[in-house]
């Protein structure tokens, strides 16, 4: 099994990788070219995603079955700041990828992986499914529903065969600091080893997020492409909400140290939900997935890995 991965250096696409490697695919990997490389069995492969002649070298030399597309520009405050970019980065990006797997004889399946954020919010506190309105609160938001419809037309009109995911929030090692649970276990870390003070500055702490591991997450990727009808759209989530609040009281619990908790008005987010919990049961009946990794483990193992690269 041939595979490509844009993304492939991503926090997602590493651990995607990780897993079509136990899966013992032949893992391509697509990088801009002043990314480093991706981690020992990946091959490499150097193109932007908004160069098309270099994107369709680049597949034309994969030659991939399968390709996941997880590339693109994934932060709410960035997309803020640049809303043109990231539209340019996540559609034009997507189209591109889209026209050089469409000219592969035959070609391969596609999975263009989305986002929860494409609905907006949970209405009246229930749980989101496939069906559900959306209603981009950001222009990260709006780019991924662009995509997610620029997708469907290139299965509905070309035939290509695309499933689309959109997966909520998923959390795990890796994950860049930005992140709640990832910046809460960063600062943990760093008390943990005597670099920082005993304080731990935190954004909106009330909202109710639906959180799931990123390697259950990656294994959703793959049993959606291998099990998935082409032209649907699966919801990856745990089903479950839970307060941002717990992943904090998951590390002062754990802490040796009275540690402070400190407002920060640069994490809060310009939009917010309160409330934002999905319905993954589509993909369960379809696939049979289901998270197998429980909330504190993976925050011990966030933590954990923060320790190991602050250490190092």
């Amino acid at each position: 099994m041939r595979v490509l991965i844009t993304g492939v250096t991503g926090f997602a696409g590493r651990h995607l990788a990780a897993y079509a490697l136990g899966r013992r695919a032949e893992v391509y990997g697509l990088v801009r070219g002043t990314q480093k490389k991706s981690f020992p069995g990946v091959k490499t492969l150097r193109a932007d995603l908004l160069d098309p002649d270099a994107l369709r070298a680049a597949v034309r030399k994969a030659r991939p079955e399968r390709i996941f597309h997880l590339a693109g520009q994934a932060s709410v405050p960035e997309a803020f700041k640049e809303p043109a970019k990231t539209l340019r980065t996540n559609v034009e990006g997507t189209r591109n990828l889209l026209e050089a797997a469409l000219a592969l004889r035959p070609p391969p399946k596609v999975l263009v992986a989305g986002s929860g954020e494409e609905y907006g919010a949970s209405p009246r506190r229930g749980k989101l499914r496939e069906d559900a309105l959306m209603r981009p609160l950001n222009p990260y938001s709006l780019s991924k529903v662009l995509q997610d419809l620029l997708s469907f037309r290139y299965f509905s009109h070309y035939g290509l065969p695309v499933l689309r995911t959109r997966a909520f929030n998923h959390i795990g090692p890796g994950q860049n600091e930005r992140y709640s649970a990832s910046g809460f276990a960063k600062q943990a870390a760093a008390i943990a080893l005597g670099l920082q003070k005993p304080e731990i500055r935190v954004g909106n702490l009330r909202a109710v997020r639906d959180f799931t591991d990123v390697r259950d997450v990656a294994r959703a990727y793959w049993l959606t492409l291998e099990k998935g009808k082409p032209g649907e759209v699966y919801n990856i989530s745990s089903g479950k909400g839970r307060r941002v609040a717990e992943i904090l009281r998951y590390y002062l619990k754990g802490s040796s140290v009275k540690i402070r908790v400190v407002q920060d008005p640069s994490r809060m987010r310009p939009s917010d939900t309160p409330y934002f919990v999905g319905d993954a049961s589509k993909l369960r009946r379809v696939t049979g997935w289901k998270p197998r990794i429980g909330f504190e483990r993976t925050l011990a193992d966030i933590l954990e890995d923060w320790k190991e690269r602050l250490h190092g």
